[in-house]
């Protein structure tokens, strides 16, 4: 059995080592550096996980895995951005003395009305501003689980903040539809 993981080991070092740099300069000709490398990483990871299914010419294969990462990593930024403007909306930032925290009572009210777990997820999400994959190793689930607990979390939330009166950023977005 050791043999059968070094064998993938190896195989992966040597995939690897001609997917890097190509797949590199694919990402940096589309986004910004440290997103770059994320997503660069991410689609390794894939690369591993996947192995057996990487074709013989994997090249293609490498980069349509770093499209659809970046896609998701766009998509996630996008969403941090409206949160955080969803966020400012609700408490404007304002001068914070070191003996005086900021508080946000009508968040702290609908995150404390929540599950401890869908609390968690969302201050994992919002504050630290961890994505699915990296939520998914701090909490030990799959980023799939992650990706579904948050959007039910969310949905929470925001059913929270309006019992409460307060404004829970898009109140007319139903999302998208289903056709």
């Amino acid at each position: 059995m050791a043999g059968d993981e070094q064998d993938r080991r190896a195989r992966f070092e040597a995939l690897a080592a001609g997917l890097v740099e190509p797949l590199r300069r694919y990402l940096a000709r589309r986004t910004d550096p440290a997103t770059a490398d994320d997503v660069l990483s991410e689609t390794l990871l894939v690369c591993w996980r996947r192995l057996e299914e990487v074709p013989e010419e994997p090249l293609p294969w490498a980069y349509a895995v770093a499209r659809h990462a970046l896609a998701n990593a766009e998509r996630s930024a996008r969403r941090q951005r409206r949160v955080a403007g969803r966020v400012a909306a609700l408490d404007p930032p304002a001068a914070v003395t070191a003996d005086e925290p900021e508080v946000d009572v009508p968040l702290d009210e609908a995150l404390a009305a929540l599950r401890a777990e869908d609390a968690e997820l969302l201050r994992l999400w919002a504050w630290e501003q961890l994505g699915p994959s990296e939520i998914a190793a701090v909490l030990g689930l799959t980023p799939n689980a992650v990706s579904i607990r948050l959007h039910r979390a969310r949905g929470r939330l925001r059913e929270e903040l309006r019992k409460i009166g307060s404004p829970a950023g898009h109140e007319g977005s139903r999302g998208r539809s289903r056709s």
